[in-house]
């Protein structure tokens, strides 16, 4: 079993993000920097179309910046290979998004158990730690119904559990509230605030939802491709 993640701080350098659109470049932002402290639950709120999503990919290595750095614990992952990259995400970061992305044909357990497949620990091991986490979700009775067969308060737990499953230090929320009921929403936020301290999370979350990001230790709001305090 692994132990405790360890705790991480993330950073940025001159991160700059533009995609080309015809004759002429959409600046997504230019020169962005952002520092988050090992342990700190930060909120990244904007208008729609402000490039927040954007930023939370380059934060986990799913997309790379066309110039600047991306540091964890002072390592740019803007310097790995593909390879080494996908091994970072899995080790490292884990993700909840809106949309659960639950695979539908496999149960609850299955869903949770996917990362550590990937990285190589045996079905057995897997199993194991994916009915602890389930656990710790409150969805012990619930892991082997298939994702179709679960509210969506549910399938978000699962989520949540699959991005703890392969004990990362850094965890990346987009909208994770967005697709849920007001106090469905609440309940998820709680669990957020719980697994963060649990496992001495750094998170970052992207929420349109204020009364959530005002319950994270900072909010930043990206404007005009800079973040404000």
């Amino acid at each position: 079993m692994p132990g405790p993640a360890e705790i991480c701080t993330i950073r940025t350098e001159s991160l700059t993000k533009r995609y080309p659109s015809g004759q002429t470049e959409i600046v997504v932002f230019q020169d962005l920097q952002l520092e988050i402290q090992p342990g700190e639950r930060v909120a990244i709120i904007g208008e729609s179309g402000t490039g927040k999503s954007t930023l939370l990919h380059l934060l986990g290595g799913l997309d790379r910046p066309t110039s600047g750095g991306v540091f964890f614990s002072g390592r740019d992952i803007t310097q790995l290979n593909d390879t080494a990259l996908s091994d970072f995400r899995n080790r490292e970061v884990g993700f909840v998004w809106q949309s659960h992305n639950l695979l539908p044909e496999f149960t609850a357990q299955e869903n949770i158990m996917m990362p550590l497949l990937i990285r190589g620990v045996s079905p057995a091991q897997a199993a194991q730690q994916a009915s602890e986490k389930l656990s710790e979700v409150g969805l012990s009775a619930r892991g082997h119904h298939r994702a179709g067969e679960l509210s969506g308060g549910e399938q978000q737990r699962v989520s949540l559990a699959r991005a703890l499953v392969a004990s990362p230090k850094v965890l990346l929320a987009d909208e994770p509230t967005g697709n849920l009921d007001y106090r469905t929403a609440g309940t998820i936020v709680t669990l957020l605030e719980d697994l963060h301290t649990q496992h001495k999370l750094t998170s970052v979350i992207v929420t349109h939802n204020l009364e959530f990001a005002k319950r994270c230790h900072r909010v930043l709001s990206l404007e005009k491709g800079q973040l404000h305090q």
